[in-house]
């Protein structure tokens, strides 16, 4: 049974063609990946399926009392309300039935006995419905789906204004899974999930009856929890059967295979138009140069393959600094309360060092006491010499009105615009990508431009905070490539483990030096 038929959809942005006549069918129970390059138009396809969007042209058909329940990642939470406030949200139809029951027995004091007897009926099925969806153990259910994605750590009477861009993901990602609804659409889930939740979650997606569509980046997470694969590529969507590494396998056979069709068509162009040149003057020859003329317009012409430009990353390394880049001693980390007991550390020249540990225990915090931006509570962390240090923001301002070329003139004034669009350029970002307002570039374009900011500049430490978060994979393994490569010191907080484990000198758990119970 088909839940959602998209048809013939095309869609673009002035000159910039997105989607062209793009089909896609859902049917219940698939598990789906839609994947592709930062910028190709996976989170503008989402947005066409759910209404956000209406394409240039074609049509989309739900089925019929279809919920749909989507988190993309420019969700947003309303202010001065609590975590728990928003996750009692998913259940306010509920809510709003009992308030209907409430108003139902007020109101029976006042009506004769048929009207009251139709009243007791409608709220002895309200309260039917109410048994039967479990509404007496909400804040039961609320906990456990919360302590699954980590909440409980922030603390459900927490006010969403107070809390970072990850944690506001995983409330919207909670509330969402809360709803329980019959079609899920998931925009970069894993982005701010640490691995335990990570696990939890993918166990949850694995017993999912219902379909699902979900955007990620995260191989080992897509090949354990989706069967089907599309693609998105150069204005297509092409679908393949099996988890990610499978698709990447037959992706792989096509393209050769592609590859070598054009090849012997290009030469046989070549040898038509050959002895059309050499025959076409002669008296004797010239029907057959008409007849392979004939042929030659007759043919159906292979396109040469278009392969998206693959950035390219390399750290600039800086001068050698002292044996010691970072030293602390008592260290307390926190804002309003300790995140840690007291803790020392040196950090030596050359080490790569991985941050690791679930969520809310101070792993971004500690990079900012690092680098001075926030102050610790007690205790204290200093650079040694010439130490040069980059950092790698996780999020970035949402309501960055520059384009990528503007970012990086403000940092480099000096660049002319040819360097600065090669620069650019040479990151991965397209002309259209360039001259786009930050805020409305793909996370992953987003966070290309930010790289290419750091790549700029002399650096002996890096200091990159979940870095892979929206990169396309040709962008992780470039990034973990050049990182790899650097000679000087790296601290990196990351939730993929197969990401990093390939540079890595030692492995940091703030679990062992948290104050909160984990």
């Amino acid at each position: 049974m088909s839940v959602l038929t998209v048809k013939n959809v095309t869609h673009g942005y002035g000159a910039r063609q997105i989607l062209d006549n793009v089909s896609f069918r859902l049917l219940k129970g698939e598990h789906v990946a839609l994947v592709g390059a930062n910028g190709e138009g996976k989170s503008t396809f989402l947005n066409i399926i759910i209404g956000n969007l209406h394409p240039d042209e074609g049509t989309v058909e739900w089925s019929n009392r279809v919920i749909v329940g989507y988190l993309d990642q420019h969700s947003v939470l309303n202010p001065g309300t609590t975590i728990r406030d928003n996750l009692r949200l998913a259940f306010s139809h509920l809510f709003n039935l009992e308030q209907e029951m409430f108003n139902s027995y007020e109101k029976m004091g006042e009506v004769d006995g048929d009207e009251m007897t139709k009243m007791l009926e409608d709220a002895a099925e309200i309260q039917n419905i109410l048994d039967s969806s479990g509404f007496y153990t909400i804040d039961a259910k609320i906990d456990q789906v919360a302590q699954g994605l980590g909440l409980t750590d922030i603390g459900l009477d927490s006010f969403v204004d107070q809390l970072s861009g990850g944690q506001r993901t995983k409330v919207l990602l909670t509330k969402l899974l809360l709803q329980n609804p019959t079609i899920l659409i998931l925009d970069e889930p894993t982005n701010y999930l640490d691995v335990n939740h990570i696990e939890w979650l993918k166990n949850y997606l694995n017993n999912y009856e219902n379909a699902f569509i979900l955007v990620s980046h995260d191989i080992p997470f897509l090949n354990e929890v989706c069967n089907l694969i599309y693609h998105v590529k150069n204005c297509e969507l092409t679908r393949y059967v099996g988890n990610y590494d499978e698709f990447a396998r037959l992706y792989d056979l096509k393209q050769q295979q592609f590859e070598k069709s054009y090849e012997r068509q290009q030469k046989e162009i070549e040898v038509l138009e050959d002895f059309i040149a050499r025959n076409k003057a002669r008296v004797a020859t010239r029907g057959m140069a008409n007849s392979r003329a004939k042929k030659l317009d007759k043919m159906d012409i292979i396109e040469k393959p278009r392969e998206k430009s693959k950035p390219a990353f390399r750290f600039k390394e800086g001068k050698t600094p002292s044996r010691v880049l970072i030293e602390a001693k008592d260290l307390i980390i926190g804002y309003d309360s300790p995140l840690t007991k007291p803790i020392s550390f040196e950090i030596e020249r050359g080490k790569k060092i991985a941050i690791c540990g679930v969520n809310g225990l101070g792993k971004s915090t500690l990079l900012k006491t690092m680098l001075g931006i926030i102050q610790p509570i007690s205790g204290t962390v200093r650079f040694g010499e010439n130490v040069i240090p980059g950092y790698f923001q996780q999020e970035d301002h949402k309501d960055n009105i520059n384009t990528a070329l503007e970012e990086l003139w403000k940092e480099f004034p000096s660049l002319s615009n040819h360097e600065a669009r090669t620069e650019l350029a040479r990151c991965g970002l397209t002309t259209d990508n360039i001259m786009s307002p930050m805020r409305v570039l793909s996370g992953g374009e987003n966070a290309k431009v930010r790289l290419c900011k750091i790549l700029l500049k002399e650096h002996n430490l890096l200091i990159l905070d979940e870095p892979t978060n929206h990169l396309d994979v040709d962008a992780k393994e470039e990034l973990e490539k050049a990182i790899r490569e650097f000679k000087g010191t790296v601290i990196i907080v990351s939730h993929e483990p197969y990401f990093y484990e390939s540079f890595i000198t030692d492995v940091w758990n703030v679990e062992n030096w948290t104050t909160k119970i984990v």
